[in-house]
């Protein structure tokens, strides 16, 4: 099983800010990313909406013999990742905004949380903020629309600056010095959020310690790959406009392919 792909699937193409710190860590392993672009963003749908396509997800990576999953999305994690745990037997790793390191960073005391209104409403997200906001203040800024900007590749353009400028923002304003991206998507945004919210704000993507947790799963089951080839990266998507804007958020030559689910 060494040999086999790890799955990773987001609602749409942000959580190729994911993989590519899985890559970027774990060269030799062969990726199998699915966007289900066709069906984003997931932060307006129920819980049971994003557990359904979760679980078709999981089960079309599975018949393609992956050994470990990553959900790449806070709003599937919040949502769906304790059923697929309960359903399916192999590593599961999932996203959670950095809340813990952002809490020891701040030097004001106030931490801002950019996230999808469903990542915030999701009782995974009140558990997280309860463990910490007794010491310092984290205000949640959900950011309607970032998704959908990121999903068509438009990552510095006029309404993509607006939408962020107004969100920063209200965070600026009541003195927070730490923003954490609640979003896969929001990495690809990364550069444009810290020129807007300036010098003086730590800007946290959780895409490395994601990767990291992989590791240590794979490592503990045995299951890392010992190859010292690179491993191939394979992507499905529902969306003809996710298989164009791919190749702009991707660096190099994947294999793109039809999802039918």
């Amino acid at each position: 099983m060494n040999d086999f792909p790890i799955g990773v699937f987001d609602s749409g193409v942000g959580g190729l800010s994911v993989l590519k710190h899985i890559r970027e860590l774990l060269p030799q392993e062969h990726l199998y990313y699915v966007a289900d672009s066709a069906n984003a963003p997931y932060g307006n749908k129920s819980d049971i909406e994003i557990q359904i396509r979760s679980d078709l997800i999981t089960r079309f990576l599975l018949g393609h013999n992956i050994k470990a999953l990553v959900v790449a999305c806070n709003t599937a994690t919040a949502a769906a990742i304790e059923k697929l745990r309960s359903d399916f037997d192999l590593p599961i790793i999932g996203m959670e905004p950095a809340v813990k390191p952002a809490a020891l960073m701040t030097q004001s005391g106030v931490v801002g949380i950019l996230a999808t209104p469903g990542t915030i409403a999701s009782q995974k997200y009140a558990k997280l903020y309860q463990q910490y906001a007794a010491n310092v203040t984290i205000i949640s800024q959900p950011c309607v629309g970032l998704v959908e900007q990121v999903e068509m590749a438009d990552l510095t353009g006029a309404q993509t600056r607006a939408l962020i400028d107004k969100y920063v923002a209200s965070l600026l304003k009541q003195n927070v010095d730490t923003l954490v991206l609640g979003c896969t998507h929001y990495p690809f945004l990364k550069s444009l959020i810290e020129e807007i919210a300036g010098e003086g704000v730590s800007v946290i993507d959780t895409g490395g310690a994601v990767a990291k947790e992989l590791r240590r799963k794979l490592e503990q089951a045995d299951l890392l790959n010992k190859g010292d080839n690179q491993g191939e990266v394979h992507f499905w998507s529902n969306s003809e406009k996710a298989h164009q804007v791919v190749d702009q958020l991707w660096d190099t030559k994947l294999t793109k392919n039809k999802l039918d689910i």
